[in-house]
Order: C-alpha cells, then structure tokens, then sequence
C-alpha cells in the first residue's frame, strides 16, 4: 500500500533545467572551459559534486572546484532565480496525493535557500511533510542520498510503500539504489527512452497530465 510519495523539484515541478545548464555553462566560460550547452543540460539532476566531473579533472577540482561551484550558486541566484516558472497544476496535485492520505516529501539536488524560494513560488509548503536538498546529502544524484534522507523524514517507511516523481535518468537510478521506483515525467527534456531505460515505471508529460491520468498512474 502506498503510503509517501517523494518529489523532485527542478525538471520536475519547476521550468528550471534551462536556467540551470546556463548557469553552469556560464561558469564553465568564466573559469575557461567551452562546453555546449546540450552537454551540459543533459547533466541538469545531478548536483555540482557530481556534475563538475564530467567536464573537469580532477587535479582542476582540487585547483578550483569549490571556487566554481560557488560561483555558479551565486550567479543562479542572481541572474536565474527570479526566471523560474511553477509548471501547472502542482498545488492541485499534491491535493490530490494527501486526499488519499499520502505523505509528501520533497527530495532535490538544490540548495536550501533555492528550494525555499521554490516552495514559495508552488505554493506548496503546507502540505509536505518533509524536504531534502544538496545539504542533506554527501553525495548528490545519481546517488541515493537524498533520497535516503527524504525516507528518513517520512519515517522510514518500506521501499514497496513509497513513490518518486523524478524528470531525469538520475533520479530513477538514485531511487532504484534504494528499491524505489520512480515515475517519469517529461516537462524536464529527457527522452522517454532514457527515463524508461534508467527504470521509471510510468511516464506523464507533466505533474498536470499526472494528476488528470491520476487515477490510471502507480499514484
């Protein structure tokens, strides 16, 4: 029986993934590193610890790395933050959820002062009942820290008895490491081939075509 569902936020309830790879694309130009911009959204749903490597060594990341990060945090924040758009129906559908008596927790890869502004903007703080982000992890997705954390808040209920709502491959893989599945949404840009691939058991177009096909979904 289903008792929590766990939630993504950037990709998943928010149009933020864009914002993010300009974010990242930008700081990667300011410390002299010419990436394009779709390898660096296709790596949006990790967190910088893991998302830094994919384009940096390692004797760069001991040189600079935290100073990047930082960098990046900070230029989000200042130039992107205030670009994010709620994607619709969110409020309506964790209604929905705690209708039928489910737990909601909240399970990103942002930072904590981001996902305030985030649960702000979807209207959603009075019906959570917990919340993870970057600072409650050692590691970010696609391991299963987070997520691990999120269980923690909810009580530590059975894998079997949990649901995550993720928009990236990464979700799905951090989740499967703690025998959650992960249901799929598109609204973040990831083919659903790679979602299916990395292990979502269902795929919705947004939280909105979720909650209109609500009854029909492992929700």
């Amino acid at each position: 029986m289903l008792r929590a569902v766990i939630f993504d936020i950037d990709g998943t309830l928010v149009d933020s993934v864009d914002l993010h790879a300009r974010a990242w694309q930008e700081a990667f130009r300011h410390f002299g590193r010419e990436v394009p911009y779709e390898q660096v959204r296709h790596q949006i749903g990790k967190g910088g610890d893991q998302l830094m490597p994919v384009f940096f060594s390692e004797e760069e990341l001991n040189r600079f790395g935290t100073e990047m990060e930082e960098y990046r945090g900070e230029l989000y924040k200042r130039d992107y933050l205030s670009l994010v758009r709620p994607f619709p129906r969110v409020r309506e559908l964790f209604l929905r959820v705690r209708a039928d008596g489910h737990r909601i927790a909240l399970a990103s890869s942002a930072k904590g002062d981001e996902l305030e502004t985030y649960k702000k903007l979807l209207q959603i703080g009075d019906l959570i009942s917990g919340e993870t982000s970057a600072d409650d992890a050692a590691k970010s997705k696609p391991h299963p820290d987070i997520f691990a954390a999120g269980l923690k808040q909810l009580g530590d209920p059975a894998p079997q008895e949990v649901i995550v709502v993720g928009d990236t491959p990464y979700d799905a893989e951090a989740a499967g490491k703690l025998d959650l599945r992960t249901v799929g949404v598109l609204c973040g840009g990831f083919p659903e081939d790679e979602l299916r691939e990395a292990g979502c058991v269902a795929i919705f177009r947004d939280p909105a075509d979720l909650l209109a096909r609500y009854e029909e979904s492992p929700l």
